[in-house]
């Protein structure tokens, strides 16, 4: 091998080198880069923030009604964080809890048990989840398009079967409970516990399930994940079905909490629900994600919209900040994936040319034919 040949072959494998030390890092070190632990950090500094400069944050009510008011979005953010890691979209979360709310609220006025017709208006929910999956996964159509229309068409729906009156009188002790700390003095509500354990059962599905890895692998390539035997169709209508299923259940919890049936509960909790989720470090464009990172996001929301509403913040200015926040979370994603392409393209380039420079023979070892 000649010196020059040693010398690129030498540098080649020094840069290579540095970049696979670049990705193996220790776990500590990796763990404090993750976009999780920046959510949780600024969800801690907000805290204090709040605490040393905005009146009344650091009493326990103010935490008993932040969970409360953030526990829908919490819980609607689960299935549509698998959702979005497979390259899909779920837009009528809002509308779905408008209109089981709608559901509910008339099964039972008309005398239906409550448990029935809380199951009732859960069931409607998971078959606006199969419409969806059904005109995506079978008849083709974008989600986005279509989870756009279902929002309209079943926000009308539900707005249409109440009109303008409001459906009051469920159990007061129903909905005490519903809104009641953990325990006497606790600045955890009840709610809590449902939240835990239904994130952790979506957290398990998507992580340490082979379905789980189906979906990270749709949103890399649907073309690749099905080459690989996932069942990519089967994959996206189950977890639009999922989607429904939960956000009707959130509409069934949204009533009983404020005690009052109408078919614009959930207006605009679709775009607190994504927003939630891209500043929690899932990419819009599938393939990356995981459940603590979208709900760090909804509790970073949750506590800056309760700072702005101590501070005298109107809600219109609230909605403006929830919108900049998702356009922020949006450029800040797609800065992060141009860099860590070309990291990846530079490594390839790397490693491509010190396999080159190995294959190349030793020109004094070649035999000569004279």
């Amino acid at each position: 091998m000649s010196a020059d040949t040693a010398t690129i072959t030498t540098n080649a494998v020094g840069r290579a080198a540095a970049q696979y030390r670049r990705h193996s890092r220790t776990l500590w070190r990796r763990m404090l880069l993750r976009t999780e632990t920046a959510i949780v950090l600024a969800i801690i500094l907000l805290i204090i923030f709040a605490i040393t400069t905005v009146p009344y944050f650091a009493q326990p009510y103010t935490y008993l009604t932040m969970i409360l008011n953030s526990a829908p979005i919490l819980l609607m953010l689960l299935p549509v964080t698998l959702i979005i890691i497979t390259g899909d979209i779920d837009l009528s979360v809002g509308s779905v809890v408008g209109f089981s709310s709608a559901i509910f609220g008339l099964s039972f006025h008309t005398g239906v048990p409550l448990p029935l017709a809380a199951g009732v208006a859960v069931v409607g929910g998971g078959l606006v989840g199969l419409l969806n999956g059904v005109l995506v996964t079978v008849v083709g159509l974008p989600s986005l398009a279509v989870t756009i229309g279902t929002l309209a068409l079943f926000r009308g729906i539900a707005v249409g079967l109440l009109g303008t009156t409001a459906i009051t009188g469920f159990p007061s002790e129903v909905t005490q409970f519903i809104g009641a700390p953990l325990f006497v003095g606790a600045p955890v509500p009840m709610v809590t516990v449902a939240i835990i354990v239904v994130a952790i059962g979506f957290a398990v599905l998507l992580h340490l399930t082979p379905f789980g890895r189906g979906v990270f692998a749709i949103g890399l390539s649907s073309e690749t994940a099905a080459f690989s035997g996932v069942r990519v169709n089967r994959t996206r209508l189950i977890l639009f079905v999922l989607s429904g299923l939960v956000a009707s259940a959130t509409g069934v919890y949204y009533t009983l909490q404020y005690s009052n049936a109408i078919g614009t509960n959930g207006l605009g909790f679709e775009l607190q629900v994504v927003t939630a989720i891209v500043l929690g470090g899932v990419s819009i464009w599938g393939g990356r994600g995981s459940i603590l990172g979208a709900l760090a996001g909804g509790v970073l929301i949750a506590t800056l919209n309760k700072t702005l509403q101590l501070a005298g913040i109107g809600s219109d200015t609230i909605s403006i900040v929830t919108g900049a926040t998702l356009i922020f979370s949006v450029v800040v994603a797609g800065i992060a994936g141009f860099i860590s392409r070309r990291r990846r393209s530079k490594a390839s380039v790397i490693a491509a040319g010190v396999e080159k420079h190995r294959a190349i023979p030793n020109p004094k070892s070649v035999p000569s034919n004279h």
